[in-house]
């Protein structure tokens, strides 16, 4: 059974940091994609960034490009994603996600994922 378990949000001032955690458990994710989704009130739930476990390749949104990063520590079995100068649009619950796939694309569209966390409140205040 797959489990993915974020944690990390809270509320900062517009142009501070956050690092959400996703702890994954269930089985082995070497052969994942590893993606982090948002979804603001009224709003369709969107891609943020995606990590290839095997090898670490990453893909983001234009809209976080060079403000996030995400990561992944194999030892942990954790996916990261580090929010930096944060703006009050990045408001949203952030939910973490799993696809098991040998795809060299990376998934960008939420139906691509098969599991998914809680989520996490990240909110941004001007």
């Amino acid at each position: 059974q797959v489990q993915l378990v974020e944690s990390g949000g809270g509320l900062v001032q517009a142009g501070g940091s956050l690092r959400l955690s996703c702890a994954a458990s269930g089985r082995t994710f070497s052969n994942s994609h590893m993606g982090w989704f948002r979804q603001a009130p009224g709003a369709e739930r969107e891609f943020v960034a995606a990590i290839r476990w095997s090898g670490g390749s990453t893909y983001y949104a234009d809209s976080v490009k060079g403000r996030f990063t995400i990561s992944r520590d194999n030892a942990k079995n954790t996916v990261y994603l580090q929010m930096n100068s944060l703006k009050p649009e990045d408001t949203a619950v952030y939910y973490c996600a799993a696809r098991f796939t040998t795809a060299r694309t990376m998934g960008v569209m939420a139906l691509q994922y098969n599991y998914w966390g809680q989520g996490t409140q990240v909110t941004v205040s001007s």
